[in-house]
């Protein structure tokens, strides 16, 4: 999060100095002879007329600017992943951490939006009522140019929807691709920040994601997994290349395929034998 000086920036944090003291708060400079007011609640302890307060700056449910020392999830210029905490006639309101919730018009859902449910949204200032708003249109938030991707390339990714294909994710927040079903080995849990990788660039411009690196080193990862497992389970695993797939991918988190390339690595390495009821550790070291 950005700590933002003059001018005063709303749904930003900002560094003001302390200028008067009344028993229901302190009042900020707020440049420009403006007056922000702290409630007494978000004041620390000790706090002095002079001294300078890094205060989240927003619109209370009256409408009026106000400060706050409390830190919200997210602030203006961020996607984020966020709950439903209410639902109106208007529109749905998400928790992203301060008292007023974060407001989400219906115009601005991509579908409707459900009680209880988290989606990601972009948190944008309206221009017509100058209100910290969010929006689950994500698209037109989103940058058209994808020079900068290039196949192979690790990336920041944000999960945040299960499809029939597999999950939508943001990528380094400015774009959006797909981790296909057959890309997923492990957890990717939706709206957590993890590591992924660009697997293909479509000529259409769709981005195929991968959460495992492609290529050679991603199945020696693989291979050190088996074989780690193996230790771990005094030198036998009872996994063969007729075991079924979903059998592999419950237990071992990969593609068949995987596995079938992995145990033939670790075959030809030396490290295991393969025998009709599993495979058997023969050397102490990888």
């Amino acid at each position: 999060m950005i700590y933002d000086s003059a001018p005063l920036q709303l749904g930003q944090f900002n560094k003001l100095e302390v200028i008067k003291e009344l028993d229901f708060g302190l009042y900020l400079d707020g440049y420009d002879g403006e007056e922000i007011l702290i409630p007494r609640v978000y004041v620390p302890e000790g706090t002095q007329i002079g001294q300078f307060l890094d205060v989240f700056i927003y619109r209370d449910s009256e409408d009026r600017i106000i400060a706050t020392t409390l830190k919200p999830y997210a602030v203006v210029g961020d996607f984020a992943y966020l709950q439903v905490k209410d639902v109106s006639k208007l529109g749905v309101f998400l928790d992203w951490g301060l008292m007023k919730d974060l407001f989400v018009p219906f115009g601005e859902q991509h579908s409707k939006m459900a009680l209880g449910r988290s989606y990601l949204v972009y948190i944008y200032i309206d221009e017509q009522t100058e209100r910290i708003v969010a929006s689950a249109k994500l698209d037109k938030f989103l940058e058209t140019d994808i020079t900068e991707l290039n196949e192979g390339q690790e990336v920041d990714l944000i999960p945040y929807e299960y499809t029939d294909l597999g999950i939508k994710a943001l990528i380094n927040k400015r774009y959006i691709g797909v981790i296909y079903k057959s890309e997923i080995f492990k957890d990717v849990p939706l709206g957590e920040l993890t590591k992924g990788f660009i697997k293909k660039i479509r000529t259409d411009g769709k981005i195929d994601l991968s959460v495992v690196k492609q290529g050679f080193d991603r199945i020696d990862n693989l291979k050190l997994q088996i074989y780690t497992l193996l230790i771990a389970s005094e030198g036998f695993l009872p996994y063969t290349d007729k075991t079924d797939a979903e059998v592999i991918y419950k237990n071992l988190q990969m593609s068949k395929k995987d596995f079938k390339k992995a145990i033939g690595g670790l075959y030809r390495d030396g490290k295991i034998n393969l025998q009709m009821d599993g495979i058997y550790k023969v050397q102490a070291n990888l």
